[in-house]
């Protein structure tokens, strides 16, 4: 083996052992993670909610989902003790928005609501029923080409201290067509990572400028540049839709689409 290449395969490997997840074919898989529960692409009905889980008078009650049918298949892995729910969850997330998802919608917590509806009624695995404090879920669309793919991770420490991580993805059988994220989902992604990317919008649409002037507006103490070709365009359209002018600069970054990033 040559030096270069020698050098570069040790590299992967320190890579591979620091991170707590790794890239297998689309989907992230948690380093050291046990399958515990492992399901096939089959066709079926799909519903995931994009709102709290509550029962209320014995049924299912949810702000908002999105429904469709296609092929579903999923990963259930228990982690390593040495690595937590929320770790794997975040790495998790991260790879699969690098990829180029972006969340439709983001709970943690008791914001999601009950965990025992996640694990029972949504996801129908009992290994994922846990404490409602020690649950995340995350619903993420991708873009481009697989525009009708969806991704959904759920993490959940159980009272005995075992975690898992669930990974499921949809393949939508016919076109989703347009999903907008919640005015919550782009707030918490917005205060967590410190920006948003949206590499299939290039001009203005009168549906997302609403729905970012909504989201800006939850924390009126944000501020934030945009970049991207119509980045002008998009500043002047959130202002008109009630965003404080001081409060948006145009910036420079590289980008497809448009992308907004938090000022410190």
């Amino acid at each position: 083996m040559s030096a270069p290449v020698a050098i570069r395969t040790a590299v992967a490997a320190c890579l591979a052992l620091a991170s707590p997840v790794l890239w297998a074919g689309s989907l992230p898989v948690p380093v050291d993670g046990k399958v515990v529960d492992q399901r096939p692409a089959v066709e079926q009905e799909r519903v995931y909610p994009m709102g709290p889980l509550r029962k209320i008078s014995g049924r299912l009650r949810v702000e908002n989902k999105v429904e469709s049918r296609g092929q579903v298949s999923s990963v259930t892995y228990e982690l390593p003790v040495e690595r937590t729910a929320r770790e794997a969850f975040t790495s998790a997330r991260e790879e699969l928005q690098r990829d180029g998802g972006y969340p439709l919608f983001w709970c943690q917590g008791r914001d999601c609501g009950e965990a025992s509806l996640w694990a029972n009624d949504v996801f129908a695995n009992a290994r994922l029923n846990g404490g409602d404090e020690q649950q995340a879920f995350i619903l993420l669309r991708r873009s481009a080409e697989e525009a009708d793919t969806l991704v959904a991770l759920y993490s959940v420490t159980r009272g005995n201290r075992r975690a898992y991580l669930h990974v499921e993805e949809f393949v939508a059988g016919s076109p989703l067509g347009e999903l907008l994220p919640t005015a919550a989902t782009v707030l918490r992604e917005m205060r967590d990572t410190g920006k948003l990317d949206y590499p299939d919008l290039a001009a203005p649409q009168d549906t997302w400028v609403n729905l970012l002037a909504r989201s800006l507006n939850l924390d009126s103490t944000l501020r934030a540049s945009l970049s991207g070709a119509q980045a002008e365009a998009w500043r002047e359209a959130l202002v008109k839709a009630g965003v404080r002018n001081g409060r948006l600069e145009v910036g420079s970054a590289p980008t497809d689409g448009l992308h907004l990033e938090l000022i410190r």
